[in-house]
């Protein structure tokens, strides 16, 4: 042997017996949290200023004769007197509403697309109560002409698609921005956190009783809860100790992966739960298990329970006056949503419908009428809060939307009048203060690939 292979050999030799002495592990391997990024880009805009309108800034302020400037897709300034730049497109507001654009926490467009067939029934992988591992966003179907339909009818800016509602742990949601693109990831808020889509009460049971398994109680749907977060916790330490020591790596659980993700406070927890006796267990489940719940969805009960959801710091995102059409809706009120404002808990209006996300509006404006009949003064501009405000603060991305404040993203709408009334519609739509949809103009009037169908070659001229 050479002397330089013999000196090779032999550093080789020192290096194992000094892993072999000092113990030392193998350095962990990074892992991608995110494999699925978003590829949103903004469309192109011009800066805009929207002049004497009443300005509802989506935080509870308001402005008569109210400006809103919007450049290189920011609000740049909201006020009175404001000056347009050169080259900015001026547009007479006067007597009509400037808000922030509508943010629905809670919808299943793109999973349940329209038209509703059994071929685009994708919201629900009803296999096993426990299915978090999938992800809302793969069954997304972009052409679903419920988007064009809630941005130029509803004034929807963004929104949230969750799986549904048949397993205990229905799988991730998705943070969408509501623009035309090919893919899901092109629509994908950039930055969202992912949500975590759990339920509790009739529907578990219902789906899995009917089936012969566990569970067929609302009893039995704690049991496997909490069963679920145990082997959660087991996997978050596991897989802590690793990227901490190094050594093996242990074998990935894409379930397992999600509920890790919300023990370590990244993943949103969107709880479907009616009523108010259900909720208090899962605030107590999850205190046991270790994490927050962001809100509850549906939650027609939370009038009972204000002043705990107040003090927990969670979120009810309700209908304005849905009750009746299953036994845990019966003691729904009109007056929910007001009754969980008023107790200073976080109140939001939410869908649940392809065609209520339509008119999201017009059930903030009923659920303002219902609580000032029971004595309650709620403004316009505290109740556009329900629309904008805390649905972006219960979907983490607050800091960027949900208000009209210099340096948001500019989504805005520009409405034909009072927009709490049956009668008043979108006039246009900005979104990262692009216009995306001009009521004035068919050429602004986004149409999906689907409904333009597909022309016979001896038609194309």
């Amino acid at each position: 042997m050479s002397m330089r292979l013999s000196f090779v050999a032999a550093a080789f030799a020192v290096s194992l017996a000094g892993c072999a002495s000092t113990g030392d592990k193998l350095a962990p391997e990074p892992v991608n949290r995110n494999p699925y990024p978003s590829t949103y880009r903004a469309y192109p805009g011009v800066p805009t200023l929207l002049r004497g309108a009443t300005v509802l800034d989506g935080e509870g302020g308001r402005i008569d004769g109210g400006d809103v400037l919007l450049v290189d897709g920011k609000i740049q300034a909201v006020g009175q007197g404001l000056s347009a730049p050169a080259g900015a497109v001026v547009i007479d507001a006067a007597g009509k509403y400037v808000t922030p654009g509508v943010i629905d926490i809670h919808s299943h467009l793109g999973d349940y697309p329209s038209p509703a067939v059994q071929a685009h029934d994708d919201g629900n992988e009803a296999t096993a109560p426990a299915r978090p591992e999938v992800w809302a966003e793969h069954s997304v179907w972009p052409q679903d002409p419920g988007f064009s339909r809630a941005l130029a009818n509803g004034g929807v800016t963004s929104l949230q698609v969750l799986p549904g509602s048949a397993n205990l742990f229905g799988g991730r949601s998705v943070v969408l921005k509501n623009v035309p693109a090919r893919t899901v990831q092109g629509m994908k808020f950039p930055g969202a956190p992912y949500g975590l889509k759990m339920a509790c009460g009739e529907n578990p049971k219902r789906v899995y009783g009917s089936k012969g398994q566990m569970p067929s109680t609302r009893m039995g749907n704690i049991a496997v809860t909490r069963q679920t977060w145990l082997q959660a916790q087991a996997y978050k330490r596991k897989w802590d100790r690793y990227e901490r020591e190094g050594g093996d790596m242990p074998d990935r659980d894409l379930a397992m992966d999600t509920l890790r993700g919300v023990l370590a406070g990244e993943i949103l927890v969107q709880n479907h739960c009616y009523r108010a006796d259900e909720m208090a267990n899962m605030i107590d489940l999850s205190k046991e298990m270790g994490y927050k719940i962001t809100a509850f969805h549906h939650a027609v009960e939370s009038y009972k329970i204000a002043d705990l959801l107040a003090r927990e710091g969670i979120c009810s995102a309700m209908w304005a006056d849905w009750y009746g059409f299953k036994m845990e809706a019966y003691d729904a009120i009109p007056e929910n949503v007001a009754l969980v404002d008023r107790a200073g808990a976080c109140a939001i209006v939410h869908s649940d419908d392809p065609n209520g996300i339509q008119r999201l509006y017009q059930e903030a404006g009923k659920a303002m009428a219902s609580g000032r009949r029971a004595g309650m003064p709620i403004t316009e501009e505290h109740a556009w809060t329900w629309l904008s405000a805390n649905p972006a603060r219960a979907l983490g991305i607050f800091d960027r939307v949900g208000s009209l404040k210099p340096g948001k993203m500019a989504d805005v709408v520009l409405w034909n009048g009072n927009p709490f009334s049956t009668y008043t519609r979108p006039e246009r739509v900005w979104i990262d203060g692009a216009l995306m949809y001009d009521a004035n103009n068919p050429r602004l009037r986004p149409v999906s690939d689907f409904e333009l169908g597909q022309t016979g070659q001896g038609d194309v001229k």
